[in-house]
């Protein structure tokens, strides 16, 4: 037993082994995904990060050490998101023609999104910081927490409250559009991007290779508008 340890204590030293968790972790959630036949509860991102949670608990590593290891796959994040360009660039046609439902669905689904966050909050009695930290939790990561931060709010917070709404959003997103009767990729694509950014973005590549690229243009352009609207709504509802 003593050798066991002194070889995790070693191997906790070094970088790779996060990276390798973080990799290792993903790969073993989606396979599951796919064994399960897509089943919604069974998220890729949602059990890997359990799968990685339970790791660095038992391990008792703090998450300093375990971002330093992991930090590559971070990096990655921005190279990924522009790269959602490409699908866009083959139905850049058929945007075109829809640039006016687009963005009439776009203000009412960022809008909303701050807003109802906003009820919530006041209703729950949470505290200011806490309400401000709700309200970006639609847009992606690194906006949300940006504006969080402007705002009054505890960017560590928004971060976990993202990947909540994006975990929710790729589970129960398209099943409800699904249940409404919505079969159109373009609709459910581009609700769940405005909604849940990446996670769900990249769940809707899952569905179709349309509904992907609808979801990333909603997530990109919710991202720019939150940045607009949050600041605005949290001074006009006295938070900061």
């Amino acid at each position: 037993m003593s050798g066991l340890f002194e070889t995790w204590v070693y191997l906790a030293e070094q970088p790779l082994l996060w990276l390798t968790l973080t990799v290792g972790a993903y790969a073993i959630a989606y396979h599951l995904f796919m064994l399960t036949q897509g089943f919604a509860l069974l998220n890729p991102v949602l059990v890997a990060i359990l799968m990685i949670v339970a790791t660095l608990m038992i391990t008792e590593t703090d998450y300093a050490t375990y971002f330093e290891g992991a930090q590559f796959v971070h990096f990655l994040l921005g190279p990924a998101t522009v790269l959602l360009a490409v699908p866009l660039v083959a139905q850049a046609q058929r945007l075109r023609r829809q640039w006016l439902p687009l963005s009439i669905a776009l203000i009412a689904g960022s809008a909303s999104a701050i807003v109802s966050a906003l009820v919530i909050g006041r209703v729950l009695g949470l505290k200011a910081d806490v309400v401000a930290s709700l309200l970006p939790k639609s847009a992606t990561t690194p906006i949300a927490m940006a504006v969080a931060e402007q705002i009054g709010g505890q960017p560590s917070l928004t971060a976990v409250l993202v990947i909540l709404t994006g975990i929710t959003g790729a589970i129960a997103g398209v099943p409800m559009l699904r249940a409404l009767g919505e079969r159109d990729p373009d609709i459910k694509g581009f609700a769940t991007g405005v909604a849940a950014h990446g996670i769900a973005t990249a769940r809707a590549f899952q569905h179709s290779e349309r509904a992907g690229a609808y979801a990333g243009l909603g997530m990109g352009l919710n991202a720019a508008l939150t940045a607009l609207l949050v600041p605005l709504i949290a001074w006009l509802a006295g938070l900061y």
